[in-house]
């Protein structure tokens, strides 16, 4: 008798712990429980996948979806859209709300906003203060809670813990990798002079790679003394990968396509489009940045999706905010890497599903093997297309990539068994659930 799935995934090049290679993959309620030739099998739904490469769910583990308070920027359902649309399934989204996301009751109103409006999965960072420090082994243990986040140095928001025992308060209690916004603030204070009115280019200059450099120095030295695991957010520099090459037994780090993509040579053209903290520097950083890939230095990729409206960038630097969107472009743009030959398409699943499975101890996804959600990101390698601000799904209805012609390409988004998008329209109402992780599964 034949086998009967909810869903069978068939003849597409699949890219698990395998290798790569043609098979069928079958889900039932929402799982993946087989992988081979299901010819044999029946189910409800057949998505025919010849000539399409079947990766694990992309997981962005870094991503600002404004909601709830900066909502005319971004929302979470916005947000979201633009994710699946992207090719990813799931995100870890920042603490840096209004209200701030520090407490148990500002988490448990970010899961009742995200639970069945969401398209794809979520999670929450939760922001470590020194006024919450005491309670973080708790708050990181939350249904929803990716971990805890720290900023060391301003950005957008009002979270910041700068000094060494304040960082120091938090890590003494967390039981989880906690995540860093590593810029040092007490040398952005020392260069706010280095800003040049009416000149984003300057913004590098002002945050300087010193200040990036100094602060990821500091921040080892902290987690050693707590005996705390960490991970540094989008490194921006050379010298921060050679650094964190000697400590990768405390510190993971993470990479962002925009850092991997640009160098200050484009301000010129993108003005404050391009403007992000920790900035986008001269090509040395870059290469040093790719450097980390090549080496198994980085761990994960992470967009920092950060929108703003266009009025609001178009403000005079240094009046303009930091951040561009970023979550829909992070597969194509890094499809593009791999058609190039930056890195290979195992690397790239390393990197954005097998590595976020893997630091952060997420229960049931990052694989494509039995038992672990039905998560899916279809993508066709082939593909030549351009990327345009009228595709995005971002409420900011901008990209820093507007024009770029890219090769692969996001064919369909599967969250849990589920078809959320196929060939760039979304296919059903959101029912994004929490993410669970294997050291704060509930009793």
């Amino acid at each position: 008798m034949a086998v009967t799935y909810d869903l069978i995934l068939t003849g597409g090049t699949v890219v698990n712990h395998d290798g790569q290679g043609t098979r069928d993959v079958g889900v039932r309620g929402g799982r993946i429980v087989a992988i081979g030739d299901l010819s044999q099998g029946s189910a409800g739904t057949r998505i025919d996948c010849r000539g399409l490469h079947v990766l694990p769910g992309v997981i962005d583990s870094q991503v600002h979806f404004r909601e709830p308070g900066l909502a005319h920027k971004e929302d979470l359902e916005t947000g979201s859209r633009a994710a699946v649309l992207g090719g990813v399934t799931a995100v870890f989204e920042m603490p840096n709300t209004n209200p701030l996301t520090i407490s148990e009751a500002a988490l448990a109103d970010k899961v009742r906003r995200a639970t069945g409006r969401m398209h794809c999965d979520f999670a929450f960072w939760v922001g470590g203060t020194r006024e919450n420090a005491g309670d973080v082994g708790e708050l990181e243990r939350l249904p929803g809670a990716a971990g805890i986040k720290v900023f060391m140095g301003s950005s957008t928001g009002n979270l910041l813990v700068e000094d060494d025992e304040g960082v120091a308060s938090i890590l003494r209690n967390t039981r989880r990798r906690a995540a860093f916004h590593s810029e040092d603030e007490f040398r952005l204070r020392q260069r706010l002079a280095e800003r040049i009115e009416g000149d984003p280019s300057s913004h590098p200059v002002w945050r300087d790679e010193i200040a990036a450099f100094q602060c990821t120095e500091r921040l080892v030295r902290i987690a050693r003394q707590s005996r705390a695991r960490i991970h540094v957010l989008h490194i921006s520099t050379a010298e921060e990968i050679e650094f964190l090459e000697a400590h990768k037994d405390v510190a993971t780090c993470e990479a962002t396509p925009h850092h991997l993509t640009m160098s200050s040579d484009d301000y010129a053209r993108l003005g404050t489009l391009l403007q992000m903290n920790p900035p986008v520097r001269d090509s040395r950083h870059r290469e040093g940045i790719w450097h980390g890939i090549s080496q198994g230095v980085v761990d994960v990729l992470g967009s920092d999706h950060a929108p703003h409206t266009l009025d609001e960038k178009g403000k005079t630097y240094p009046a303009s905010p930091s951040g561009m969107t970023g979550v829909q472009t992070l597969v194509p743009i890094m499809l593009d890497h791999v058609n190039a030959g930056r890195l290979t398409l195992e690397r790239f699943v390393d990197l954005s599903s097998h590595g976020p499975n893997r630091i952060f101890g997420i229960a049931r996804k990052g694989r494509i093997a039995a038992g672990y959600d039905a998560d899916f990101t279809i993508v066709d390698l082939k593909r030549t297309q351009t990327i345009t601000n009228a595709q995005q799904g971002s409420k900011a209805g901008w990209t820093p990539h507007d024009g770029k012609q890219v090769t692969g390409w996001p064919v369909g988004t599967i969250v849990r068994g589920n078809r959320v998008m196929w060939e760039g329209e979304i296919i059903q109402k959101g029912q994004g659930r929490p993410v669970e992780f294997s050291e704060a599964l509930p009793a």
